[in-house]
């Protein structure tokens, strides 16, 4: 541990040096040196994220591809979200545009008495095993990830944002940082705060972000790759997150009218292999859903939400191909800026 630490130290203070330094100061940002060096962290751990993905996790998805690739357009716009969140552009703008505030609520919060907790001190003698503590960190903060995914699918306004990241059809490596801006927002705020509240050390939240970011990237890849009865029960594999992204399965239920007789809408082809009564239960949805956990299977496990069948099914929203009553299918964007418009009309219900 010590000696990962020290390489990580000398590669962020030697890239700090050579590049970011000279940057901020030729800009006329020279205050926030400090600021800069920690950013350097972040960027330092995208950098080998990057490296990960196109080493390791690429030739695995074209070794075992869950499908084939057909839309690679798509994939370019994933790439680009992936870019603009691992190289630290996202948490620039959060930086410049946010901390004020996240400052004034946590002085706030200290001071109604709400001080940090600090979780690994409780049990005497964790806070002299470094990786205990960060162990039992990451445990609490991927039940926060569990609630917080939850809460995507059950408000509709949330629902509304976090949709995006479920439209992708062509779900690769690249499509875990597909998300609304304002998605990413509210969910790295809520991370923050219960991570300063419970006393996550700044090097423990690089540790455990970096790692979560990794692991997630590996469950999107385009992979036909499950971990086994005794392995999917221990840790989320592609194919357990797969089956959260399946269309009509994973994140979805639908809805039966009552007074609309069997059949497509009138003008509409019937989806491909769909039967009449599957065609009629899918003129509408309710938000619900299966497998919500980020990095462990235990809290769908806990609260029932689990489905451990080995579907490597399309992926995709039901209303992307399936009409509604009108013969309408909805839009969710192809382009960076469409799908971010497009996720803040859903969510004030304009979509």
């Amino acid at each position: 541990m010590e000696w990962f630490t020290d390489l990580f130290s000398n590669c962020q203070q030697w890239l700090f040096e050579t590049a970011v330094q000279p940057l901020v100061y030729g800009i006329g940002l020279g205050g926030y040196v400090e600021d800069a060096f920690a950013a350097t962290g972040w960027l330092l751990v995208g950098l080998i994220q990057i490296a990960v993905l196109i080493a390791v996790i690429g030739p695995l998805q074209r070794w075992r591809p869950a499908e084939p690739v057909v839309d690679r357009r798509a994939i370019r716009t994933d790439v680009l979200y992936t870019l603009i969140h691992r190289l630290g552009l996202f948490r620039l703008g959060m930086f410049f545009l946010l901390q004020p505030l996240f400052d004034d609520g946590l002085g706030l919060l200290r001071g109604a008495g709400w001080g940090t907790l600090h979780l690994d001190e409780l049990w005497p003698g964790v806070t002299d095993v470094p990786w205990v503590a960060l162990v039992m960190y990451l445990i609490v903060l991927d039940f926060v990830e569990y609630l917080i995914h939850r809460g995507q699918h059950r408000f509709d306004w949330w629902w509304g944002l976090h949709s995006l990241h479920h439209s992708q059809r062509q779900m690769t490596m690249w499509s875990d940082n597909r998300n609304h801006l304002l998605d990413d927002i509210l969910h790295d705020t809520i991370i923050v705060l219960v991570a300063q509240l419970i006393g996550v050390a700044p090097g423990q939240f690089i540790a455990i972000v970096a790692f979560t970011q990794l692991t997630q990237s590996l469950q999107h890849a385009n992979l036909r790759i499950g971990f086994g009865a005794i392995g999917e029960r221990l840790w989320i594999s592609p194919r357990f997150h797969r089956v959260h992204h399946a269309i009509g399965i994973g994140h979805e239920s639908p809805i039966v009218p009552k007074t609309r007789a069997a059949g497509p809408p009138q003008g509409a082809a019937a989806p491909s292999g769909g039967s009449a009564a599957h065609e009629v239960a899918s003129v509408g949805v309710k938000l619900g859903g299966h497998n919500f956990g980020v990095l462990l299977p235990w809290w769908d496990m806990l609260f029932r939400t689990v489905n451990f069948e080995p579907h490597y099914d399309p992926t995709g929203i039901r209303d992307q191909v399936e009409p509604d009553a009108q013969g309408r299918l909805r839009d969710y964007g192809r382009g960076f800026w469409s799908q971010q418009w497009r996720g803040l009309r859903r969510m004030v219900g304009r979509g």
